[in-house]
């Protein structure tokens, strides 16, 4: 419970910052958005994606997901993935440009998610 505690005061700690005032080093393009994929069955896969990279802070794994010929990037509480996974998550929120002081880069958009499941 002490890592989802941790989460959700830094989710409410970003709610709080206006990342647009920040200046960054790198910047994702900006049409990154997550997915709309059709699944085999006719019904729209959202939520989820295949893990590219992954990127581990202290308290966050940030990856970024491939679905549909969309990449995208996420932030869950710090999880263990390999590229390949195939992955599942809860969406939390949605940051336009967001700015990790840790990383030290700029997302044109991040989704904090709130759990990741990787798919068998």
């Amino acid at each position: 419970m002490k890592i989802s505690s941790l989460s959700l005061i830094v989710l409410m700690g970003c709610l709080l910052f206006n990342a647009s005032q920040v200046l960054a080093i790198h910047h994702e393009p900006q049409d990154s958005q997550a997915p709309q994929q059709q699944a085999s069955d006719g019904k729209t896969a959202n939520n989820e994606g295949t893990v590219v990279d992954v990127i581990d802070t202290t308290g966050y794994t940030y990856m970024e997901l491939e679905n549909g010929g969309n990449r995208f990037w996420i932030a869950a509480p710090t999880t263990k993935v390999n590229k390949g996974d195939r992955i599942r998550y809860v969406q939390e929120m949605v940051m336009t440009n967001f700015t990790s002081k840790t990383l030290n880069r700029t997302f044109g958009t991040l989704i904090f998610v709130s759990s990741t499941q990787v798919k068998k």
